[in-house]
């Protein structure tokens, strides 16, 4: 094989055995990850580093965790093809110091310790903000779905329960008139087609009995909704079909597009997750002037007063829902609201003034009208009723003040897409078609929270260099 570079002789003994440190460069991003687990005190995590002192003895914590964030780094989530790695990658080899733990003892440690290793998460983060890689104090927000282990046939709420029983009633139904008609035609065969389709009939009243346990575990939940593979899985919608799964939040540093805190829930929408993502961001980098931006399903006057009271400053684009134009009447943004007066100017140039407060939903919102709408001319364009009343939150002030900045940052929302929707695409990208692998929303987050560990260790590497951020790990 002239002409072609060719390899070493397979059955060639060598007199001096190569070294494992031989085939790993000074860049490869397993010495990051083992310099990093030996700098962490795994003590402090909540990692059990104290042998017993009878039994067969146990691998450390250590070797665990550098095989679960090798794992993740390099999308091998499953414990049996990490057990399979750990026998012929040679990277695994010499970060593991040739030890291979079966599937079981790897499967038990993510599972034992799902706190500690979300600390892990935590303490990488808090390496990221001493070298200074948040400086800028700005951060982007976003939720997005993914899919549990628990098939969408395995999850129930009230109107998927009662859409299969509609349908099993219109099947029965349709079986039933084809019975009749197969008594009135006497044909040679009407005896056997009669038989299957009573066959079919009472599977689906079997099936109608299942469902009909199934409604009363339901009427028993707190949120009328079951799923039976994974039990805190839940129904969710998305721009698609719906997913069962787990809404996941992110607060991502726009700088460097950084996971700076992640927290994993099974609320299908994300309305009530604006200031506690901000609270732990904030947490995180440590500043006083705190920005954050994020879409307009996060917006809600009181996420959004509990920022402003807490020093975060926030950008949200207001929904574009209203009930009056869906009618082809003003909206509110046609009425222009005076602060030194109190009271509003309508698209007719008369004054609505201030006339009473009521509470709702815990909110005291102030009542505006003019008593001129009577003979205005404008006023088939403007209400139905007697007089157009304008309602106002006490603290919309707040809101205001926060649509006046986003118009003065129009570029807001190019950010935050830019910025949030990255690390969300990479790591189901990672993931592939299944997502999360384990069950119950304490163990997906720590599942998460090794992926987070991931993104953020690669990400972290790309921008600084593996031999850099080790000179800092050491500093």
């Amino acid at each position: 094989m002239k002409r072609y570079i060719e390899g070493t002789e397979r059955s060639q003994a060598t007199l001096f055995p190569e070294s494992l440190d031989n085939y790993i460069s000074e860049d490869n991003p397993v010495k990051v990850i083992d310099l990093f687990v030996d700098e962490v005190d795994l003590r402090k995590m909540g990692f059990k580093t104290i042998p017993a002192e009878t039994g067969r003895p146990s691998y450390h914590p250590s070797t665990m965790l550098k095989l679960y964030i090798y794992g993740y780094l390099n999308r091998i989530q499953s414990s049996r093809r990490l057990e399979r790695e750990a026998g012929r990658n040679v990277e695994l080899m010499w970060l593991l110091r040739k030890l291979v733990p079966d599937f079981k003892t790897i499967a038990d440690f993510r599972k034992d310790n799902t706190c500690a290793i979300q600390q892990v998460c935590r303490e990488f983060v808090l390496l990221c903000r001493k070298l200074d890689l948040f400086s800028d104090a700005f951060v982007a927000i976003d939720g997005s779905k993914f899919k549990a282990v628990n098939h969408r046939d395995l999850n129930f709420t009230r109107a998927k329960l009662k859409y299969r029983l509609d349908l099993i009633d219109k099947s029965i139904a349709k079986y039933l008139k084809q019975i009749d008609s197969a008594d009135h035609r006497e044909a040679p065969d009407s005896k056997v087609k009669v038989e299957k389709l009573e066959n079919k009939i009472s599977k689906l009243k079997e099936e109608i009995k299942k469902l009909n346990k199934i409604e009363i575990a339901l009427e028993a939940s707190p949120d009328k909704q079951i799923s039976f593979t994974d039990p805190d899985a839940r129904s969710m919608k998305t721009r698609g079909t719906g997913v069962v799964g787990y809404n996941v939040q992110a607060a991502v540093d726009t700088r460097h597009h950084i996971i700076l805190a992640h927290e994993v829930t099974n609320i299908g929408h994300d309305r009530s997750q604006l200031f506690n993502m901000a609270k732990q961001a904030g947490a995180v980098i440590d500043s006083e002037n705190l920005k954050v931006v994020a879409d307009r399903g996060y917006y809600n006057g009181e996420e959004i007063l509990a920022c402003e009271q807490s020093g975060i400053t926030t950008f949200l684009p207001k929904p574009q829902t209203s009930g009056n134009q869906a009618k082809g009447l003003f909206g509110k943004h046609d009425f222009i609201y005076n602060a030194v007066s109190d009271s509003y100017e309508c698209p007719g140039g008369e004054i609505a003034k201030y006339r009473m407060s009521s509470e709702e939903k815990g909110k005291i919102i102030r009542r505006y009208w003019s008593s001129s709408c009577t003979g205005c001319s404008l006023k088939t364009k403007c209400t139905t009723g007697k007089y157009r009343r304008i309602s106002r939150w006490e603290h919309e002030g707040v809101l205001d003040a926060m649509n006046e900045r986003l118009g003065e940052h129009v570029d807001m929302m190019n950010i935050r897409k830019s910025t949030v929707e990255h690390p969300f695409g990479t790591i189901k990208h990672w993931m592939g078609a299944t997502h999360f692998q384990m069950k119950t929303i304490k163990k997906v987050s720590t599942e998460m929270s090794l992926h987070v560990l991931a993104y953020n260790l690669k990400r972290v590497m790309n921008i600084m260099g593996a031999k850099p951020l080790m000179e800092a790990m050491r500093a």
